[in-house]
C-alpha cells in the first residue's frame, strides 16, 4: 500500500483486537508499525508480545505508559518509580526506544502546579541513566490543559520541553499529539525548538470533535472528522528531519465497536488523504 511507510498504528486504536489479531491485520494493511499498551503485554508477557510483533515483520514505534510523578508521599514515589524501571525493562524487550510517560496531575488535596512539575523533573532525574542504559528514551507527552488536574500538569509543548532540555536530548524527549496540541498557537515554534533540539520522540495523530463525551478521555476522533489540520503539523514535524513513525492513536468506543479490519482501511485511507 503505497503512501504507509510512516504509519504506525497505536494498540488502542483497534481496542477490540488481541496482540496477535494487530500483528496479523497490520501486516496484512501493510501497516508496518505498532504502538504497544503495556496492559496487553503483560497479559502476553513481554517476550512473547515482541516474538509475535516481530514474528509479523512489524516494528514496534512506542510503548505506553510510564510516569504518573507527581506524588508527595515517598512510598507512592517510589513505587512509581519502580513501575517505570519495569515499563523501560517492558520497552527493551519489545525492541522500542520509545517510552511514552503521561506525567501524573495534581495530588488530592493540591493546589501546586509548579511542585508537581519540579516533581516530575526529579523523577526524569531518576530515570534517566537507567533509560540510557536499555536504550530507551523517556517521551513526555503534554496533554490538554483539561487533563491538568487528574492526569498530567504538563500541559503544552513548551513545559515539556521546559522539562525535557533538563537532560540529554537522546534521554529525555517529547511527544507531538495532535489531539492535545492542536489549539495553541505557539505550537509551531515549538515543534521548531523540539526538532532543533532533537527532542521529538514521537509524533501521534487523533482528531478533536465536539461535542466531548462525559469523561472526556474517550472523546478523540477518527482523521478528518473535526478540527485539526493534520497535514500541517504533519508538514511542520517534517521541517525539522523528523521522519520517525506517524501513529494514529484513538480512543473511541465507536471505532470499539466495528470491524478492526474495516476500522483500519479507513484509517489507512484518511491517513492518505488528510496527513500525506
Amino acid at each position: 500500500m503505497t503512501g504507509l511507510a510512516r504509519l504506525s498504528l497505536n494498540q488502542e486504536t483497534i481496542k477490540q483486537w488481541s496482540l496477535s489479531e494487530l500483528a496479523e491485520g497490520c501486516a496484512k494493511a501493510g501497516v508496518r508499525g505498532v504502538g504497544l499498551w503495556r496492559a496487553p503485554v503483560q497479559e502476553y508477557g513481554p517476550e512473547r508480545a515482541a516474538r509475535v510483533v516481530r514474528d509479523a515483520g512489524l516494528t514496534v514505534t512506542s510503548l505506553c505508559r510510564g510516569g504518573f510523578f507527581t506524588a508527595i508521599d515517598p512510598a507512592a514515589r517510589a513505587a512509581a518509580l519502580d513501575d517505570n524501571r519495569a515499563a523501560l525493562d517492558e520497552a527493551a524487550t519489545l525492541g522500542t526506544d520509545t517510552l511514552v510517560l503521561v506525567s501524573g496531575g495534581l495530588p488530592e488535596g493540591s493546589r501546586d502546579l509548579a511542585g508537581a512539575r519540579e516533581r516530575i523533573a526529579d523523577a526524569l532525574g531518576d530515570l534517566a541513566p537507567y533509560a540510557a542504559e536499555r536504550g530507551v528514551r523517556l517521551a513526555i507527552e503534554p496533554l490538554h490543559p483539561m487533563y491538568a488536574a487528574d492526569r498530567c500538569v504538563v500541559s503544552t509543548l513548551a513545559q515539556a520541553l521546559d522539562l525535557a532540555e533538563r537532560f540529554p536530548a537522546d534521554r529525555v524527549g517529547v511527544v507531538v499529539d495532535t489531539y492535545h496540541l492542536w489549539w495553541d498557537d505557539t505550537v509551531a515554534a515549538q515543534i521548531e525548538r523540539a526538532g532543533r533540539g532533537g527532542r521529538i520522540a514521537s509524533f501521534q495523530l487523533a482528531d478533536w470533535i465536539t461535542p466531548l463525551p462525559e469523561g472526556v478521555l474517550l472523546g478523540r476522533g477518527q482523521l478528518g472528522d473535526g478540527s485539526v489540520d493534520f497535514r500541517w503539523f504533519r508538514e511542520r514535524v517534517d521541517a525539522t528531519g523528523f521522519d520517525g513513525p506517524i501513529e494514529v492513536e484513538i480512543f473511541n468506543p465507536g471505532l470499539w465497536a466495528r470491524d478492526g479490519s474495516e476500522v483500519l482501511a479507513e484509517i489507512a485511507e484518511r491517513y492518505r488523504t488528510h496527513v500525506l
